[in-house]
């Protein structure tokens, strides 16, 4: 037995039935619900499924079409939202008790995706880049866990980084497909300690640097000066269009920062800070974004800024 495979064996005897039980829970039927009460001014979680938008909300999950908002399913918010753009329809959710759901139809029905998951709070979700039956999530407490049959069973992967003396939680994460000297495929994890990331064969965490990853890691020499994130914050989101894995967004507190290298240099887009982040994966440039006001949609890429219910979006 590898040590990866009984540290997975021994996580998984700590879970108590309670959580265990909520894990298999099927989520309900949607039925439709739309108007001005919907609490759009507090979204937790944004993301982009083909050419409709999901937004969780103190309401539940909402979806909208291009004219209205339907709610999908009287459940609470959920922490995490994944989609890919090869994939339309398919939706992986995430809640706060841990349980962990896909939906093959936009929303309408779920069926569970969280088996041999410990059931601890789900922080984050992404699809990989490259194989979006590939699924990959960050738990509050844990490291990251991966699936590669679509949810049906999870393995434990990657402690969480450690970072100014202590581990950290992955608060967001995505998949880059950037070429970088170590496979190409990065998972990068913002945390309250800063940006990080690891290659997807999980063999250490690392700093984003520029050029080849690989010669930065065996030289040990120190990266060269570049524009990075304020250091001290958390970086609570981030955001990409897979096929433009150059073009990344990250949400701080001091507002929305934009790297046009893959992480390398950041110059900030907005000082506004946001509570949900979401990019089009067809159109780099239109990203959407949540704060206390509502939602605002930009179409260059985050230079300028629109409420929602004004854009061509509503």
């Amino acid at each position: 037995m590898t040590a990866l495979t009984a540290r997975a064996l021994s996580r998984r005897r700590v879970l108590s039935s309670g959580l265990a039980v909520l894990g298999a829970t099927i989520l309900a039927p949607g039925f439709a619900r739309s108007g001005p009460s919907l609490a759009l001014d507090s979204t937790n979680a944004l993301a982009f499924d083909g050419s409709t938008i999901l937004a969780a909300t103190p309401d539940g999950l909402l979806r909208h079409d291009g004219k209205s908002w339907t709610k999908l399913g009287d459940v609470g918010p959920p922490n995490s939202l994944s989609t890919h753009p090869s994939r339309p329809g398919v939706i992986y959710a995430g809640w706060q008790d841990g349980s962990l759901r896909r939906s093959d139809d936009g929303g309408a029905s779920w069926t569970a995706a969280d088996a041999g998951l410990p059931g601890a709070p789900i922080l984050s979700l992404t699809m990989a880049a490259h194989a979006p039956d590939t699924l990959y999530a960050s738990l509050e407490g844990d490291g990251l866990w991966r699936s590669e049959d679509d949810g049906a069973t999870w393995a434990f992967v990657m402690d969480r980084p450690y970072l100014n003396g202590a581990e950290h939680d992955v608060l967001s994460l995505v998949s880059v497909a950037n070429e970088t000297g170590m496979g190409g495929i990065w998972l990068y994890a913002g945390t309250q300690a800063g940006l990080t990331r690891v290659p997807d064969c999980f063999c250490r965490w690392q700093d984003v640097v520029a050029g080849d990853a690989m010669d930065a890691l065996v030289a040990g020499d120190a990266p060269a000066n570049a524009e990075t994130l304020p250091k001290g914050e958390p970086v609570t989101i981030l955001a990409l269009a897979p096929d433009t894995p150059e073009r990344l967004l990250a949400a701080l507190p001091s507002g929305l920062w934009l790297s046009t290298d893959a992480g390398v240099n950041w110059a900030q887009a907005t000082p506004d800070p946001v509570t949900a982040l979401a990019v089009d994966p067809v159109d780099p440039l239109h990203v959407l974004t949540a704060d206390a006001t509502g939602l605002r949609v930009s179409r260059d890429g985050g230079t300028t800024w629109t409420s929602f219910d004004q854009s061509k979006d509503s």
